[in-house]
């Protein structure tokens, strides 16, 4: 056994009272957990435990929830937070805060033995995720037709916690507007019991409803990788209007092409079925062999350049142009009475790209239509909407669903554990999701109503960087809880500058 002393440094245990942790910046969320009412809310809402033995679902979900926050990637990382003793002494605390002596009795007597752990192991875990299965909705599935189980009481729970976690956020900081973009998301898995998606691996497909002026995900539904991206889009719109806190006036949505449905678009579009009345919406459309020549009879002079802002604000030509097209799909064009949308067309010259030979005059093997024109060929777009917008600035705002959405679904599937999804059963996957997605909206909630400015849009690389992983030592005296960071360390103020932000929010309405 190689002696410590032939390297330039020894490792050596500290003997001294109090538990260390490297990640003492999550005091900081748990504070958050507590303020904005999540942990109440879980221990009201979620009913997965069974009997009143055992670990509670608050501890079980808020353990994971922070395990998402320190970059954890699967359940058999609960171990690592378990050897982290500063962590359960804060993990504790948040469990425990504002309940009555006899609250924290109730707790202590949920074992029979004497508790030996903070955190639940990973075995636990697993057992505890298969409550939300429901094992008679895989009886119904056929092979090959697209299927959503329905989400047993205890998943749907999972969504209660999440509106009220958006409650507690337009709470603090109301938006009379929400912009709805809804996208799917793949999360390639090796599980055997995955089906296949339509790029040719198994994998799951949860579709998400983004609030662009909140910045979180207002609503999920967890699939599998063989649905649709559109499939029953208009009743999971639905479902994430239903969640919208109060304060909201006016609900718009975009969309890709799986949203080109016309009972999607109608529902919308009309006045007198929703409490949000008229939804404005802009979704790209097929570019169909009809719309193609539509397009086609477009005169060049009824084309307009499309300019990119740049970061500075500055206005810039681009290569794309655009123009308003007269075309009404069949599918509304047989009525009369049939709604009235306006098509928007999009193009760009391809000259300038590599062509590959065969490829002249074959869509099939690109990922967009084109059509030639003049001797040159163009990429092709479409966009329906029933907004009346000038086009330059509808297409400019229809473009920016690719940005902050399909970012949160990067940061979902590689900064937090969405990407490592933990069982071959279906309900289970949907739990982890969820809870992934609590995970989401909390750090959302820090950074937009805490941090502000610069740290809304920084990722959880830089979070854990310069918040979360800071060592210091958890001392408990006296009832209180301290932790000690190094003297002069330069987090030191601004850790208590956070903690007086969180005290100042308001709780989310009950309810």
């Amino acid at each position: 056994m190689m002696t410590q002393g032939e390297l330039a440094f020894k490792y050596k245990e500290d003997k001294r009272g109090g538990e260390m942790t490297g990640i003492a910046g999550i005091g900081a969320y748990f504070d958050l957990a507590c303020r904005s009412g999540m942990v109440r809310n879980i221990e009201q809402h979620v009913r997965a435990r069974k009997g009143g033995q055992g670990w509670t679902d608050v501890e079980t979900v808020l353990s994971l929830v922070m395990l998402n926050l320190v970059g954890g990637e699967c359940v058999e990382d609960v171990d690592r937070l378990e050897s982290d003793k500063g962590f359960c002494r804060l993990l504790k605390k948040a469990l425990s805060h504002g309940l009555s002596r006899k609250g924290r009795r109730g707790l202590k007597k949920r074992w029979r033995k004497e508790k030996t752990r903070s955190v639940p192991s990973s075995s636990s875990v697993f057992r505890y995720l298969a409550e939300f299965h429901n094992r008679d909705q895989e009886l119904l599935k056929k092979p090959g037709k697209a299927f959503i189980p329905e989400s047993n009481e205890a998943l749907k729970a999972l969504c209660k916690v999440n509106k009220d976690m958006v409650g507690f956020v337009q709470n603090n900081q109301t938006a009379q507007t929400a912009t709805l973009d809804m996208d799917a998301t793949l999360v390639e898995t090796d599980k055997a019991d995955a089906l296949w998606c339509y790029k040719g691996y198994r994998a799951y497909q949860p579709f998400n409803t983004w609030w662009a002026e909140q910045g979180l995900v207002l609503h999920t539904e967890f699939r599998d990788g063989n649905v649709p991206a559109g499939f029953e889009q208009k009743r999971v719109l639905e479902e994430a209007i239903a969640c919208l806190p109060k304060g909201v006036k006016k609900v718009r949505m975009r969309s890709d092409t799986a949203g080109y449905q016309h009972e999607l678009l109608k529902y919308c579009d009309r006045e007198d079925n929703k409490w949000c009345a008229r939804i404005e919406f802009t979704v790209s459309s097929n570019v169909t062999p009809e719309f193609k020549k539509a397009v086609g009879e477009i005169g060049d002079e009824d084309w307009a350049v499309l300019t990119n802002r740049e970061r500075s604000g500055k206005m810039t030509e681009t290569t794309r142009q655009w123009a308003e097209v007269c075309f009404v799909p069949n599918a509304i064009g047989c009525s009369k009475n049939g709604p009235e949308y306006r098509y928007l067309a999009i193009r760009e010259p391809m000259q300038d790209q590599l062509m590959l030979p065969g490829m002249e005059q074959d869509d099939r093997e690109l990922p967009f239509q084109t059509m030639v024109r003049d001797n040159v060929r163009y990429k092709v777009f479409g966009i329906v909407t029933n907004m009346d917008w000038d086009g330059q600035e509808l297409i400019e705002w229809h473009y920016k669903r690719c940005g902050r959405s399909e970012q949160a679904h990067s940061v979902m599937k590689e900064d937090l554990a969405g990407g490592t999804l933990p069982s071959g059963d279906f309900g289970e996957n949907a739990a982890w999701w969820w809870i992934m997605i609590l995970a989401f909206n909390l750090n959302a909630a820090f950074k937009s109503l805490v941090l502000g400015g610069k740290w809304v849009h920084k990722r959880m690389k830089a979070m854990r960087f310069y918040l979360i992983n800071i060592p210091a030592r958890v001392i408990g005296r006296s009832r209180q809880l301290s932790l000690r960071l190094n003297a002069g360390h330069p987090a030191y103020a601004w850790l208590v500058s956070i903690r007086a932000k969180i005290a100042g929010l308001v709780h989310a309405p009950s309810g």
